[in-house]
């Protein structure tokens, strides 16, 4: 049963903000990392370098400073650091619990390689993931920060099993672990914790999985804490409307790239969580025009209303050029901005939201 995401929401409003209307603004969470950074990363693996890993440390914090800086730029209600510390999103968990261990890349497409792990023996939580890192963020930001946290579904499905019956018990005991750091998170002043769970997208039968996994995760966290699940492209009429029984405030998800043909999937029954946008394509390396991200936010209008929407890019930002990353989430923000003009003023028809288009 969906949580209730009204009682969560106007904390993340600004004390300033403009207009009678609020759409609040995110981003799904990676974002092009400084090149600087990407040499600090491979020089702290050279033999024959002086760079050690306490100038790691520092460049990640810069980087992280800089990246959240950026997103409070470019207006954002919500921030995250671009997950500047994070390598890739099954990786970076896995080698923080015991359970698993790693055997060499494997191929995923073209020229990519993901260094998929193995679970060789049942999942333990030693101590926590993410807290340092968001107690950072928090220190530097101004807004709110997001947390962005690979699901239990991905981590499961994505790694190979070789220490549990099924993939589907490995799955519950991550959903465990990654419960203890919701918690560990929300003692540290968190209040907005995103699920990713892009493996659902590819084996969506599963939401039944996923929905337990989601019931241990959120066990005990109070209504004051914003849940947010982030599912990438796929066929998303095979978890819905079953996703309307999630124990989430908010699910975010990914239309812009397919031109919202499926926006009609989410129209029927009504939909319960609020709904988190896409609005400008993350596999383009193309800056979407302010008017052309106004009509892509209408799109959301015509599934829930106003006071239930949040706008984000399709999905995290990473490959793109960080000129153009920036460039999409300012364009993103001013638009958002317009629109809660035009809701003020009554000029947009939220019957038919793209009635003037």
């Amino acid at each position: 049963m969906v949580r209730v995401p009204d009682a969560n929401r106007d904390q993340f409003r600004p004390e300033s903000h403009p207009n009678d209307h609020f759409l609040l603004t995110t981003v799904v969470g990676s974002y092009p990392k400084p090149k600087w950074l990407n040499r600090a990363d491979d020089l702290v693996d050279d033999p024959d370098s002086k760079f050690d890993a306490d100038d790691l440390a520092e460049a990640h914090d810069d980087a992280c400073r800089l990246i959240t800086h950026e997103h409070e730029r470019a207006g954002l209600d919500t921030v995250v650091d671009g997950e500047m510390r994070r390598n890739e999103m099954v990786e970076f968990f896995a080698h923080r619990i015991p359970g698993y261990e790693f055997n060499g890349p494997v191929k995923v497409w073209g020229h990519n390689y993901f260094d998929k792990p193995s679970v060789v023996e049942p999942v333990e939580y030693d101590e926590p993931w993410l807290v340092d890192e968001f107690e950072f963020t928090s220190d530097v930001a101004e807004r709110p920060v997001k947390v962005p946290i690979t699901g239990p579904y991905t981590l499961g499905f994505w790694a190979f099993n070789e220490a549990y019956e099924t993939t589907e018990e490995l799955v519950y005991d991550l959903a465990d672990l990654v419960n203890e750091e919701v918690e560990a998170l929300v003692e540290a002043g968190a209040k907005y914790i995103q699920i990713d769970e892009p493996a659902l997208a590819t084996t969506p039968e599963d939401h039944a999985i996923v929905h337990e996994a989601l019931d241990r995760i959120t066990a005990g966290i109070d209504d004051d804490v914003r849940i947010g699940l982030h599912v990438c492209y796929g066929d998303y009429s095979r978890i819905y409307p079953e996703l309307n029984e999630f124990p989430i405030d908010e699910f975010d998800v990914e239309l812009c790239n397919g031109d919202y043909e499926q926006v009609e999937v989410f129209t029927d029954p009504d939909f319960e969580p609020d709904l988190a946008l896409g609005v400008v394509d993350a596999h383009t390396a193309e800056v979407e025009s302010v008017a052309e991200i106004k009509r892509n936010i209408k799109q959301g209008l015509r599934i829930v209303p106003p006071e239930k929407l949040t706008i984000s890019p399709d999905c995290g930002l990473k490959l793109l050029p960080r000129e153009i990353a920036y460039g999409k989430t300012e364009n993103m923000v001013t638009a958002v901005r317009e629109v809660e003009a035009e809701l003020d003023a009554g000029e947009i028809d939220l019957e038919n939201p793209l009635a003037d288009e």
